[in-house]
């Protein structure tokens, strides 16, 4: 009686162990996969952040390219209202 009371036993106390690793493993899948949700984020927003100083930049180039070259050129301009 003993010995199947043991066996008994045992049997539950695996499933107990074979169910309590895989709630582990799936509980560290999900942090693994927040986590992996956070970076994304972070990139995405550092994407966003850098599109926009890109844009900024662009802007700037463009409107350097079309200044006047000395004062001459901006004294034309202005006569000439296109400025």
């Amino acid at each position: 009686m003993g010995a199947l009371v043991a066996l008994l036993a045992s049997h539950w106390a695996r499933r107990l162990i074979i169910g309590a690793a895989l709630i582990g493993a799936v509980l560290l899948f999900l942090i693994n996969l927040r986590r992996a949700g956070e970076t994304a984020g972070r990139h995405a927003e550092r994407l966003k952040q850098m599109e926009r100083q890109n844009d900024i930049q662009r802007r700037m180039l463009e409107a350097a390219s079309t200044r006047p070259r000395d004062r001459d050129d901006l004294a034309d301009r202005l006569r000439g209202g296109r400025f």
